[in-house]
């Protein structure tokens, strides 16, 4: 069962396809309010490479400054290794972190409530996530099912 809006998103730690350490609660607005935070868009898919999820990716590349500005930041997870990922985001040209699950395998998945334990991954899940780590919007598709990127530009509008 996915997070529900409304409900604290669960933090995490994870390496990007460049090796570096992803925190999301280093995403947070501050206690004091001195550090505005920023508004996240999680992003889970399945694997890299494959079809859907390439569009997907390509897509967000290119209206990237709806997602990565000084409000947002996207942050895209899957199952594959941060090596893969690293491969993936230079074919592609994504310049957003690439967040690599891989172990312990789906953690974060499961945490969300998107890991698909037959199938080894990430279904397509997405949430957003206010400065103050609280979910506001959610959309969960099944593996073959494309997401909509103008769901998630209304909902970061909405604020």
């Amino acid at each position: 069962m996915a997070i529900e809006v409304g409900a604290p998103a669960p933090d995490f730690e994870l390496r990007d396809n460049h090796g570096r350490t992803v925190r999301l609660s280093d995403l947070r607005r501050s206690e004091d309010g001195a550090d505005g935070g920023k508004n996240v868009v999680l992003l889970f898919y399945p694997f890299a490479f494959t079809g859907v999820c390439t569009g997907e990716l390509c897509a967000l590349r290119d209206e990237l400054p709806s997602f990565v500005n000084e409000d947002t930041q996207l942050l895209a997870v899957s199952n594959d290794s941060i090596h893969t990922l690293r491969v993936f985001g230079e074919q592609e040209g994504l310049e957003y972190p690439l967040l690599s699950d891989f172990w312990p395998h789906g953690a974060v998945s499961r945490a969300y409530g998107v890991f698909d334990e037959e199938k080894g991954c990430a279904v397509r899940g997405t949430f957003i996530i206010d400065k103050d780590g609280i979910v506001r919007w959610t959309v969960v598709n099944g593996l073959p099912d494309a997401r909509d990127l103008d769901e998630y530009v209304k909902a970061l509008a909405a604020l």
